[in-house]
């Protein structure tokens, strides 16, 4: 992250050596910051944006107010080369503030944004290929910090870069805790004042997003949800729009963000069905990255057709089919589907929170062999009501090490993805035509399978022990109809990978 302190209105009307200009990679964030006091509310009545430019390309950018007196704005370019801005206010001291930086090539770890990829799938803005391993935390940043800190050891442990997390504390069971911070000034007992946010709450909020970005995780960030107790599932209208244009100006420059505009959207009652396009629009509008942004369902599903939408964010609707529906939903919808939530790992009295690790593995497989991508939880009751779905911890669930062996897989899969194909009608598979096949019996448990492939070439087989996390290659090589003996043991796949020599 670069950043600039009232940088001086003259700017260079030829390009300079890049060792004269301040540098940022290409990704990365350019941050301006500005001291300019006010009398009024700086929340409401100043405004402030300003117009990032790179020769034909140009980009505009609205900036926040972060307390003490300090004025923000954040821009990440996209594009390498001399970039310059100037601002537009109506603070006299913020007005026409101008310069310039030279935008660099990102160091390996930097391959910017996540994007859609080949339609069902996903890739950093560099083209390297990205895999949705996700898990859920919903009120994570909104514990101690030795929590906090324990949450984010755990994940630099475990296989998942993708983490859905709340803007806004959470209030159910097993949450009954105040947060460490709250959005607004104000407090419960006296009432909030909308007019004011909480400059503390939004900059810890973002030092837990660098957190994930560090540990190579997208902040799949939920904006409104209903279980609450403090009234932010219930603010006026015109208090979300303002809350949301504050929230996009502060992240949208961050790249390891993502948007859902709510979880569960269809029981939050004060929320009528026009308002999420309103908040979508709002949202998008003021993200000039275009991140990747969807809305997440309860009892039916959001219309996913919607334009603005990037992605399928999923809970299952039936009790017991859930990635099953994958191929459906993918040719449904024609875009990535992320079963975000598929129910948890767990054992508590809920029957979202109590399947075993084998059931919710065999999801994931489901779900991957169907082309889609399911998320994991983990909801195993402790005393200190510590459950990693909602306040993060540790995890003590037997599936992220099988989710781990899955991830594997997939990457060793041609182009790092699954995309189904034509199978029998019970044993899915997944692959590319005459050159790979992976198959997945689930709960089935037969002692052989017989397969029968058309084209004229041999494949390596192998017997994969989804459970067990073992690959066994059967000797030999196979062509056209044959028989592979199998265990009889629930949970078990079968690889087939074209030999070489017969690709020539």
């Amino acid at each position: 992250m670069t950043f600039a302190q009232n940088r001086p209105t003259n700017v260079p009307s030829s390009p300079l050596d890049p060792e004269t200009y301040e540098q940022v990679e290409q990704w990365d964030i350019f941050e301006l910051v500005f001291y300019a006091s006010y009398d009024g509310n700086p929340f409401t009545a100043v405004s402030l944006s300003a117009e990032f430019c790179s020769g034909d390309h140009s980009v505009s950018v609205k900036g926040f107010y972060d307390g003490g007196g300090v004025f923000r704005m954040r821009f990440m370019p996209t594009t390498q080369g001399y970039w310059s801005y100037r601002t537009s206010s109506n603070a006299m001291l913020l007005d026409g503030q101008a310069g310039s930086f030279v935008c660099v090539a990102s160091s390996p770890d930097n391959h910017g944004p996540v994007r859609v990829s080949d339609t069902y799938h996903f890739a950093y803005a560099d083209g390297v290929r990205y895999l949705p391993v996700g898990t859920t935390c919903y009120a994570w940043t909104h514990q101690t910090a030795s929590l906090e800190e324990q949450t984010l050891s755990t994940l630099k442990a475990s296989p998942f870069n993708k983490l859905r997390m709340c803007v806004f504390p959470k209030s159910y069971q097993f949450n009954t805790n105040e947060p460490m911070y709250y959005p607004f000034e104000g407090s419960l007992e006296e009432g909030w004042d909308y007019s004011r946010f909480n400059p503390v709450f939004f900059q810890h909020l973002e030092k837990r997003i660098t957190d994930l970005g560090k540990l190579g995780i997208e902040a799949d960030l939920i904006l409104f949800h209903p279980y609450d107790r403090w009234g932010f599932s219930q603010m006026p209208l015109e208090v979300d729009e303002r809350y949301l244009r504050y929230i996009t100006a502060r992240l949208a420059a961050y790249r390891n963000v993502w948007w859902s505009l709510a979880n569960e959207f269809d029981i939050m009652a004060s929320k009528k069905e026009d308002d999420w396009e309103y908040f979508a629009g709002i949202v998008t509008s003021n993200d000039p990255i275009g991140h990747l942004i969807s809305n997440h369902n309860c009892l039916r599903f959001y219309d996913y057709n919607k334009p603005w939408v990037t992605h399928c964010s999923i809970q299952r609707i039936d009790m017991y089919k859930t990635a099953e529906e994958t191929n459906e939903w993918r040719n449904k919808w024609n875009m990535p589907i992320i079963v975000d939530e598929c129910a948890y790992e767990g054992d508590i009295d809920h029957g979202w929170g109590n399947i075993t690790g084998e059931e919710l593995t065999r999801r994931c497989w489901e779900g991957a062999v169907r082309g889609g991508y399911v998320g994991h939880g983990e909801t195993y009751y402790n005393e200190k009501e510590v459950l990693w779905w909602s306040k993060g911890g540790e995890l003590t669930g037997t599936s992220p090490e099988r989710i781990t062996f899955l991830r594997r897989i997939i990457e060793q899969s041609p182009g790092g993805i699954l995309n189904p194909l034509p199978s029998s009608w019970d044993l899915p598979c997944a692959g590319v035509k005459d050159e790979y096949y992976l198959y997945y019996f689930g709960f089935n448990q037969p002692r052989y399978r017989h397969f029968k492939h058309e084209s004229d070439v041999s494949y390596r087989v192998e017997v994969i022990d989804t459970w067990n996390m073992t690959i066994t290659q059967v000797p030999g090589t196979f062509r056209g109809s044959f028989r592979v003996e199998l265990p009889g043991r629930q949970y078990m796949a079968v690889r087939l990978a074209l030999i070489e020599d017969d690709a020539n």
